[in-house]
């Protein structure tokens, strides 16, 4: 079934994303109690290197609990309070929970595809570290959406392959898509990326400067 449409769930938590959230739905399908349990844990590992906070050494033992349980929190609110997991904190309730959010504070490295953005990097490289195989399932989910962000910025054209190799580049060769592996069709995407022009931010366009008209003068007998 094709992931892309305008009928989407709501992000719950923005400051995460989409990509997040699908981790989320990812790990409510699991049955495994112990793999759900390292997909939950996986999650919470993403969720702190999109809030990079300040050094470590210098936050207290008291901050570090409030911190990572303020992460397990926001990860039972993603899932709607549905997940079933042993958390090393008690699982919130929807009328105490706490509502304010740690935005992500971007640190400057250097980005190998500024299509994609340092966010879906740093997912990739987490997602490698998942056991399998949710691991190659969410690899899957990850190429399309990679496909999705480069026809925001490139909407005449793009290689599935192309696609395919840049995933396992980002992810040092952790993460692949098999030959016979069918991305979402172009069209279906670009018909997504033009009913939802505001899913990824697209560069913006260069204002045309206009030209100005010589003024013309009369002819002096």
């Amino acid at each position: 079934m094709n992931d892309y449409n305008t009928k989407r769930s709501k992000l719950i938590i923005r400051e995460y994303g989409r990509n997040v959230q699908k981790m989320v739905e990812e790990a409510l399908a699991i049955e495994d109690r112990e793999k759900r349990n390292e997909t939950a844990r996986a999650i919470v590992r993403v969720m702190a290197q999109l809030n990079e906070v300040k050094d470590p050494a210098t936050v207290t033992k008291q901050e570090s609990l409030d911190y990572w349980h303020k992460l397990w929190d926001h990860l039972f609110i993603m899932s709607n309070y549905q997940l079933d997991i042993d958390s090393p904190f008690p699982k919130p309730m929807p009328d105490t929970t706490e509502k304010e959010v740690v935005k992500p504070d971007y640190n400057k490295h250097k980005i190998k595809y500024r299509t994609y953005g340092r966010n879906m990097e740093n997912v990739i490289k987490e997602v490698s570290s998942y056991p399998e195989p949710a691991r190659s399932r969410m690899a899957k989910l990850l190429a399309n959406d990679l496909k999705m962000m480069y026809l925001t910025y490139n909407r005449d054209s793009v290689n599935d392959k192309l696609i395919a190799k840049q995933i396992a580049e980002l992810s040092d060769g952790v993460l692949s898509v098999s030959e016979d592996f069918e991305f979402t069709d172009t069209k279906k995407l670009l018909h997504t990326v033009n009913s939802n022009p505001s899913f990824y931010v697209t560069p913006a366009k260069k204002k045309k400067k206009k030209k100005k008209k010589k003024k013309k003068t009369a002819n002096t007998l």
